[in-house]
């Protein structure tokens, strides 16, 4: 639970490196998280190799901490195991559509979250990269990923070299509903987001952009409807490659 409280996202690495036998046993215990019909939907490509790193960066936008990490993972949605093992068994499997796609997403997911806190445990430190969705195609293609297969997170692992502060989260109730959900109101946005928009470091990047708001960072910025609209583009090309739609 303390740990959990304190995590915080690593993005600078010791030179230790990070056993064989220490990462074999956090990937082997992981798969003991919830999975859809017990059939473990997700496979896990380990990149070490400075080559390997390198091919992966730009879909990342070469930030540096996927070359400088000692290991760099990539769950994948994985439907083609399942297929062949069902082709194996005078069984014809039927998943080569989006529904299973939006399974096997949701069990690499929860593979991965249930890794992480394994892995912070022990004492490693993780960075979480959401840019795996955004270029999936260079992933596949440096992956060598087969069809039904698709790339849904990445994480780069190491023992920390730095101890960033805590950032903000929103209390509980600004995400808990009870029964049905509520909608907010104005008055409510403004009391939930009263303590993240007060912080200095966010009043100083508003400033810093020249946004009156912090919304505004997300909306013009950072996840801008021009970027996700293009970006949506490239998944559902890959997503069609991968015979998930």
């Amino acid at each position: 639970m303390e740990t959990i409280n304190t995590r915080r996202t690593i993005r600078k690495y010791s030179d230790k490196d990070v056993s064989e036998e220490l990462l074999g046993q956090l990937l082997s215990q992981a798969a003991r998280t919830q999975t859809m019909g017990n059939l473990q939907l997700y496979s896990v490509v380990v990149t070490r190799s400075k080559e390997g790193k390198e091919k992966l960066a730009p879909a990342h936008f070469n930030q540096p901490m996927v070359t400088e990490a000692p290991v760099v993972l990539t769950i994948c949605a994985d439907y083609n195991r399942t297929s062949v093992w069902c082709r194996n068994r005078n069984a014809v499997p039927g998943y080569d559509n989006f529904l299973s796609f939006i399974n096997a997403a949701t069990d690499a997911l929860l593979y991965t979250q249930t890794f992480c806190n394994l892995a912070e445990e022990a004492g490693l430190g993780l960075c979480y990269l959401g840019t795996t969705v955004y270029m999936p195609q260079m992933i596949i293609d440096a992956l060598k990923l087969p069809e039904l297969v698709m790339p849904v997170a990445t994480l780069t692992v190491g023992w920390p070299a730095e101890n960033p502060p805590l950032t903000d989260r929103l209390p509980a109730e600004a995400f808990v509903h009870s029964e049905t959900y509520l909608d907010y109101t104005k008055a409510d946005i403004d009391r939930l987001y009263a303590y993240k928009e007060g912080l200095e470091e966010n009043k100083h990047f508003c400033e810093i952009n020249h946004k009156e708001t912090l919304a505004q960072i997300f909306t013009d910025i950072r996840y801008t409807k021009k970027d996700n609209e293009a970006m949506s583009e490239g998944m559902m090309e890959a997503l069609k490659k991968q015979k998930f739609i």
